[in-house]
């Protein structure tokens, strides 16, 4: 058997810190400092975004922090007794006995199956016990192992599943559950073993999907059948929605399950017997978080926003660059009036246009196929958009009146607002027909003629007959005012957009500023390059926080650990790829500095680029698309600039606040318990 846990990955009666975070990072650099890790910033910064999405203290003084993490080696579980204990979320108060799961980004499924039954173990009582009587780590680590035993070499147990369906042992509702959490490792089985162990106890029939990491065994058709009422406690897309079409449901986040299971089953009880309770959709139209009760509906706006505009990035990024190929090749005349089409369709590569001036015809021909096909994939930014759009509101039934929508959108001229606008009007639509209570024989139709078509004629017809000139006004209005940015609102865009750009790296704030440059790049043109100008702006400001942590450690090392210094080397080649994610593991360790630091530098490179009319045609790549830059050499300026600013920003703050620098030859987890300390 794979050993998960050794004596060195444990720590009883500890003080690891007065709140979660510190715990977290403590057993990071206990895992790395086993050789099981490489980076304990990033495996820190990994699972501390893991708590963002829940909470993982459960109830009787339990909590499971856990991640997958590409600075994970090995498999790996570290555990602290603590003393005192912390504050991990649950319900009735701190936790003492702390599982620290952490597995490979790639990790195999007997692993995930392993890390998962640790979880589940931790439901038992008998099991905590012991833990909690345990005198030293290695009889933490024979307990731990025990409990990871595959199952043929245990006694064998009571089952703590229901009777079998046809046993004919309940004679109330049938409740049948799925369960689901963000990294499907622990809380997905502890959720529906609490289930499990609530319904034999209070004498329901009851059966549960537990949707992890590891595979998925479905629940039997049959069993589906017989179903009065479905439990989805999940914080993830429910798989297969559309088995459940018609049953009776109740929705909750996954740690429900595990904090009152009683409440969830009494709910589904209830549910099962009122004629006028929720049903799920006959078309599976649900987005997987909508299902979490406690999401706002700005949360839930801004999810679906960011869904289409992820999906619709990949068309753009694809396009822009082959667009900007394009103009390197055959010139930036190539796409005026048609001129790419025209070639590609007169010539062929036996058949070459003729030489220009500057450029032979081979030049010419291939930088007209790589202009029109990135045209072609520009001409689905906005379907794109809206399709995804409606796909995250309704799921796959929204698809296609999503696209239409946003198809009609570009006909009217109402540009990315409207493919946004078709975007939500057409998810509503389908999500409103998928809970349509219709007869069994029509649930089949539902999905692939009656939404898609009643989807469209909604959400299209609106668009053509009332929304879409109204939209395509707006958005010409703010092209001629982009258009006409200069001087002082030039520059002040350009820091609003540096500020976002460097104010989460990679988070919500980041990400709108990046779509709106994005949805915005298929605009510009050699007559109206305020779109360039804005996608410019962007990619440049976003450089720049990796950057400057990469200046701020080779300038002054003994302020960062060795972890740090570390990361400091790789973040060189990030930052210039324009990849912002590259500073979040020292703004996980470091917030109220490398923060602040980063948005001084990122505004002050948004100002220069805006000032100095930088343009870029494409839409990711950093300094690697230098030949898609307009006016590179203040493009190349503003980014250093403004990494100046950000590392000479942090290393003083890092000065000011620190009472003593961290050695470079401190180990690191002496380096860690210093930034605690202070």
């Amino acid at each position: 058997m794979t050993t998960y846990i050794t004596p060195g990955l444990v720590a009883l009666d500890v003080d690891l810190g007065a709140d979660k975070t510190d715990v977290i990072r403590n057993l990071a650099e206990r895992v790395v400092s086993q050789g099981r890790a490489t980076d304990a910033a990033g495996l820190a910064a990994d699972a501390l975004a893991r708590e963002e999405q829940g909470a993982t203290g459960v109830p009787g003084g339990i909590a499971i922090p856990h991640c997958r993490s590409g600075a994970v080696t090995e498999a790996t579980l570290a555990m602290s007794r603590l003393n005192p204990g912390v504050d991990f979320g649950a319900h009735d108060g701190p936790s003492d006995l702390v599982f620290f799961i952490a597995a490979p980004d790639g990790a195999h499924d007997e692993h995930l199956q392993m890390l998962s039954k640790l979880a589940r173990s931790l439901m038992v009582p008998e099991f905590n016990d012991s833990l909690r009587a345990a005198t030293t780590p290695e009889e933490i680590v024979a307990i731990v192992e025990k409990a990871l035993e595959p199952e043929e070499a245990k006694p064998a147990a009571a089952a703590a599943a229901p009777a079998p369906a046809d046993s004919g042992a309940s004679t109330g509702p049938v409740i049948v559950a799925v369960t689901s959490c963000a990294t499907g490792i622990a809380h997905t089985f502890m959720s529906a073993d609490a289930l499990t162990a609530k319904a034999k106890e209070m004498g329901i029939e009851f059966y549960v999907e537990p949707q992890g990491s590891s595979k998925v065994t479905p629940l039997d058709p049959a069993i589906i059948k017989r179903a009065d009422a479905v439990i989805f406690a999940n914080d993830v897309d429910v798989r297969d929605r559309g088995r459940f079409a018609g049953k009776p449901v109740v929705q909750s986040p996954v740690k429900r399950g595990i904090d009152h299971p009683d409440e969830l089953l009494n709910e589904a009880v209830a549910a099962a017997k009122d004629p006028n309770a929720k049903r799920v959709p006959a078309a599976d139209s649900s987005e997987a978080s909508e299902n979490n009760a406690n999401e706002s509906v700005g949360a839930r706006i801004k999810r679906w926003l960011l869904t289409g505009v992820s999906y619709m990035i990949p068309f753009v990024a694809g396009g822009g660059l082959l667009i900007a190929l394009g103009f390197l090749l055959g010139g930036y005349d190539i796409v005026s009036d048609g001129r790419n089409t025209d070639i590609i369709l007169q010539n062929s590569l036996f058949n070459l246009p003729p030489d220009e001036a500057t450029r032979s015809g081979l030049l010419v021909y291939l930088g007209a196929v790589a202009s029109a096909i990135g045209q072609a994939s520009m001409g689905f930014l906005v379907p794109a958009l809206a399709g995804y759009i409606a796909y995250a509101i309704a799921d796959r039934p929204g698809i296609a009146p999503g696209f239409v929508a946003g198809a009609v959108a570009g006909i009217m001229g109402a540009g990315f607002i409207g493919g946004i606008v078709g975007g939500l009007i057409a998810g509503g639509a389908a999500y409103w027909i998928g809970s349509w209570n219709v007869p069994r024989w029509m649930r089949g139709l539902m999905p692939v003629v009656i939404i898609p078509l009643v989807g469209s004629i909604i959400a299209s017809g609106l668009m053509v007959i009332l929304l879409g000139g109204p939209i395509a006004a707006l958005t010409n209005g703010l092209n001629t005012w982009l258009t006409g940015l200069t001087g002082a609102s030039a520059v002040l865009l350009g820091i609003i957009l540096g500020t976002m750009m460097c104010f989460d790296l990679g988070g919500p704030v980041n990400k709108v500023a990046y779509a709106f440059a994005v949805a915005g790049l298929g605009a510009g043109s050699f007559d109206n390059q305020a779109p360039w100008m804005i996608m410019a702006t962007v990619m440049a400001a976003g450089m720049v926080p990796p950057l400057a942590m990469a200046l701020a450690t080779t300038i002054a090392p003994r302020l960062f650990s060795p972890v740090e210094k570390e990361n400091g080397r790789a973040a060189w080649l990030l930052g210039a790829a324009f990849i912002s994610e590259g500073a979040i593991p020292f703004a996980a360790a470091d917030p109220l500095r490398v923060i602040p630091a980063s948005i001084l530098g990122g505004a002050a490179t948004g100002a220069i680029t805006m000032a100095t009319g930088v343009t870029s045609q494409a839409p990711h790549g950093g300094i690697f698309v230098f030949f898609a830059i307009g006016n590179l050499l203040w493009f190349v300026l503003a980014i250093l600039i403004g990494t100046v600013i950000s590392g000479l920003t942090v290393v003083a703050l890092k000065k000011w606040v620190r009472k003593a620098p961290v050695d470079a030859d401190v180990p690191a987890a002496a380096s860690l318990q210093g930034e605690m300390a202070h």
